[in-house]
């Protein structure tokens, strides 16, 4: 069984904030490109859609890291390089979209 502490819950309720601002961000960056075109705006959108991704994986790497107990290190060592790609992805296509 897992235990739920007080700093858990509030951890995973900032996690579901996060996630909700950056799927937002993606939505606002779609919009403004579906409606101006051009490449900064694809570039941007691409960049919050990675982002997204990256916080999405990194919460699912922390809801499986609190839910397991020991024997899965090197899992996790993956699953947070799978969470750092997305991320890596994002903010280089948002500075390609800033620097052009």
């Amino acid at each position: 069984m897992v235990e739920v502490s007080v700093p858990g819950l509030v951890l995973a309720l900032f996690r579901l904030v996060l996630f909700g601002l950056s799927l937002g961000l993606t939505v606002i960056s779609y919009r403004a490109y579906s409606g101006n075109g051009g490449e900064r705006l694809k570039f941007a959108f691409i960049g919050f859609a990675f982002v997204s991704m990256g916080v999405a994986v990194s919460n699912l790497n922390t809801q499986l890291l609190l839910a397991t107990t020991g024997g899965a290190d090197r899992e996790f060592v993956l699953l947070r390089i799978a969470g750092t790609i997305p991320f890596s992805v994002g903010f280089g296509t948002i500075y390609l979209s800033l620097y052009r």
